[in-house]
């Protein structure tokens, strides 16, 4: 099955994963993964799905943003999920950005000591614990 090229399109990916959605676009050498509803191991698929993908597209990517800030829940696997992300772009230099938003998320990646693992966009306000 051929998959429709990336550049500038939304692509959803096309794993039935209960309570995620997992979409992707690519612009230049930038490309953005968005994922709606719980990064549970669920999850992990879909975006790993997206993430080579990206990497096969043959469109030199220097920066990977992944939007996790209409995530509602995320657990050690999904927390795994975006380790492998990362690792996945390392060798071939390519950045891994989280953009965050709200206490779902933020939390378990400070309480994990992973928070300064990743580039973080935070889109927190203030006055939600946002620096």
């Amino acid at each position: 099955m051929e998959q429709p090229p990336l550049g500038g399109a939304s692509q959803a990916t096309d794993d039935p994963a209960p309570n995620v959605e997992v979409t992707c676009t690519e612009h230049g050498d930038t490309a953005q993964i968005t994922v709606v509803g719980e990064l549970t191991d669920s999850a992990r698929r879909p975006m790993v799905r997206a993430m080579t993908d990206l990497m096969l597209s043959g469109n030199p990517l220097h920066r990977v943003v992944v939007d996790v800030c209409a995530v509602t829940f995320i657990n050690s696997a999904g927390i795994a999920a975006l380790v492998q992300l990362q690792k996945m772009g390392h060798p071939r230099g390519i950045e891994l950005a989280l953009v965050v938003q709200n206490p779902a998320v933020t939390r378990p990646l400070q309480l994990s000591g992973l928070w300064h693992r990743f580039t973080i966009i935070d889109r927190r306000h203030p006055d939600d614990g946002g620096n």
